[in-house]
């Protein structure tokens, strides 16, 4: 009876981790079908390097380089602001702060993650983007600084709470070697613990990007949604998600503007699965460390 059950439970294992893939197979391709259509009467290469993306007009232009690089330059500005912070937020909780203490922040740092981000989006533009605009003495604060913070803030929990298990991964013998050696506990965790768990911190980083990259919903509210190409971090910009969920309502199925949508969503299908991909190379180097 007890191997039955257990040949059941590891064929149903089988085929939820088999169905996963042909969902993911199935939504490239169909993003592909969509997006190999407009590409075909577009181009490619004129679809990522247009300047201008005005998809209403006559003649209509179709160009995602303002949309890459507002995707972009929110992107690193989160990362900028959210890889340290994240990094030094771990290292405290697993190896400095006291028991009861690091089980209350390891807690809140897991509930941020379970902030809608439609809730960021409200709180950032309630907040962030006044004080945006009041200390940099901007004529609007919806610009890509103030969706860097906002982000920062929803990539944080991610890259916390990977690191700290990296980190944690740690041998204690190499640590306890350090000691013995004569080092302090900083020259410990600066020489011997990031350096070993920096491959689950690298791998940190590459899922916060993707989850960042990935985001709607809280860029759409407060980073101006303007399609230009951004001169500076404080302009407006737009994202390539923002864009599909603020026009994919607006558009004729089966149109050209409806089918760019698509590619923009292959684009950005093909950026993220690069990252997530890069991440989880990481994690199996880590792994076989």
């Amino acid at each position: 009876m007890r191997k039955s059950l257990d040949a059941v439970i590891e064929t149903l294992i089988f085929i939820c981790g088999m169905l996963s893939i042909v969902f993911v197979v199935l939504i490239f391709g169909f993003l592909f079908k969509e997006g190999f259509a407009f590409f075909k009467d577009f181009g490619v290469l004129k679809f990522i390097t247009g300047q201008f993306w005005y998809p209403s007009s006559e003649p209509a232009s179709f160009g995602i380089l303002p949309l890459i690089l507002g995707s972009v330059l929110v992107a690193v500005g989160a990362c900028l602001i959210a890889v340290p912070i994240g990094i030094m937020t771990a290292l405290f909780i697993s190896e400095i702060a006291p028991k009861g203490v690091r089980d209350v922040l390891k807690s809140l740092v897991e509930l941020m993650a379970a902030i809608p981000s439609i809730v960021i989006g409200f709180v950032g533009m309630v907040t962030v983007v006044p004080l945006v605009k009041n200390i940099f003495n901007l004529s609007t604060g919806l610009t890509a600084f103030a969706g860097a913070i906002m982000l920062a803030f929803m990539a944080i929990p991610t890259i916390v709470t990977i690191s700290e298990d990296a980190i944690r991964s740690v041998p204690w013998q190499y640590k306890e070697g350090a000691l013995a050696l004569g080092a302090t506990k900083w020259q410990t965790i600066r020489r011997i613990v990031l350096k070993a768990a920096m491959p689950g911190i690298i791998a940190a980083i590459m899922l916060g990007i993707g989850r960042v990259i990935g985001e709607t919903m809280a860029v759409m509210m407060i980073t101006g949604n303007a399609a230009h190409i951004p001169r500076s971090i404080f302009d407006p910009v737009r994202t390539m998600t923002a864009t599909i969920a603020a026009e994919m309502g607006e558009t004729v199925r089966g149109g050209m503007h409806y089918r760019s949508l698509f590619a923009i969503g292959l684009v950005l299908f093909i950026i993220t699965f690069i990252v997530n991909f890069t991440a989880d190379l990481f994690l199996g180097k880590k792994k076989n460390r």
